[in-house]
């Protein structure tokens, strides 16, 4: 994705991913303030209006729908892995 002059928070993706796969995400994360950045910026958009200029591009899948391909894709891997159809390297 280039960008689509939206943001998003973290827990948003986290609402939207989770309850597609059936999940409540409060029993699988937790926050830790290690890892928060030092001088956090207020908002972080992205702008696509070069690539829609030069490349005629503009972005069709939205948020949502983007996390819940995402979920597909992992659930779709993890089915595939536990068949013994891949091999996963961590």
């Amino acid at each position: 994705m280039i960008a689509t002059n939206e943001t998003h928070s973290v827990r948003e993706f986290l609402e939207i991913a989770f309850a597609h796969a059936g999940l409540d995400w409060k029993k699988y994360v937790e926050k830790d303030e290690r890892y928060y950045r030092p001088a956090e910026v207020d908002l972080l958009i992205g702008d696509y209006s070069k690539a829609r200029r030069q490349l005629k591009w503009e972005p069709k899948t939205k948020f949502a729908d983007l996390a819940k391909l995402m979920v597909d894709a992992d659930i779709e891997l993890l089915r595939r892995h536990r068949q013994g159809q891949i091999k996963v390297s961590g």
